[in-house]
């Protein structure tokens, strides 16, 4: 664990002094000062604490070793979001290929998808996916499908599976856009997104049920983004009609009536 390191070079890159930090974050001094000094290990409260202070994720507080970290990786904390929201670098994606060594499309099962986080980019996890082929989609992207649970993404069922389509460039995600997010904390979630990186560095997740209320999730903490393409139910959606086009069904049913009785009498 390279904590202790990490908070003291958080700090010194905020200028300030371990009382300060303390203060802020409702710590005594010597308790901050025993974690940087790794005379005692912070609990997963603390972690926390630091975390959102500082804008860095509990997991890389834990496993990096920020004194490697170069100039542009301290621009990108400092800024408040250190993820390659552009995509200039290749992001880890592993993908199946058939004989002809043509992308698959992987199903993610329900039992597999609370791994998902830990095993997208490891093939010994990928290659036990159910996978196929849609031909209507386009072979030079790469597309992935995810289990739905719940009700909050109307008319997309529980038990539905969506069709997403692999998102390098994240900024280039317009406002009511239809994601699969794959997050560090809450793992898959299907969500209409909005693209608020240039303002809070976060993308507002938000469902069609207006029972549940839209929240932010930020760059930080999102490992994959997928763009809706479609979704497999096992449900008829439910069919509503206005007044007009209720009038117009009767009508078309008389009609229909009509025409039958005619074809009786003759």
């Amino acid at each position: 664990m390279e904590v202790g390191g990490n908070l003291k070079l958080l700090r010194k890159r905020k200028k300030l002094s371990q009382e300060e930090v303390a203060q802020e974050l409702g710590l005594t001094r010597s308790s901050y000062s025993g974690y940087e000094n790794e005379v005692a290990q912070p609990n997963i409260e603390s972690l926390v604490l630091f975390s959102d202070f500082y804008k860095v994720s509990v997991d890389d507080l834990i496993r990096k070793d920020f004194s490697k970290f170069k100039d542009s990786d301290w621009e990108k904390i400092d800024k408040g979001v250190y993820s390659d929201v552009k995509g200039t670098k290749l992001r880890i994606l592993t993908s199946m290929v058939d004989e002809n060594n043509e992308e698959l499309i992987e199903l993610v099962p329900v039992k597999a998808s609370a791994g998902y986080t830990a095993g997208y980019a490891d093939p010994d996890y990928l290659k036990v996916l159910p996978t196929f082929h849609l031909p209507f989609l386009s072979r030079d992207r790469k597309y992935r499908t995810f289990p739905i649970k719940g009700d909050s993404m109307p008319p997309v069922v529980h038990g539905s599976f969506v069709v997403g389509e692999f998102v390098q460039n994240w900024m280039s995600i317009r406002d009511g856009t239809p994601c699969i997010v794959v997050t560090k904390d809450d793992g898959i979630v299907f969500k209409v997104v909005h693209n608020l990186l240039d303002s809070e560095q976060s993308f507002q997740l938000c469902s069609t049920n207006t029972f549940y209320s839209p929240y932010l999730v930020h760059a930080n903490d999102i490992i994959e983004m997928w763009k809706f393409v479609n979704y497999i139910s096992p449900e008829l959606p439910e069919l509503k009609l206005d007044d007009n086009g209720l009038s117009k069904s009767l009508q078309n049913l008389q009609k229909e009536v009509h025409e039958l009785k005619e074809m009786i009498k003759n």
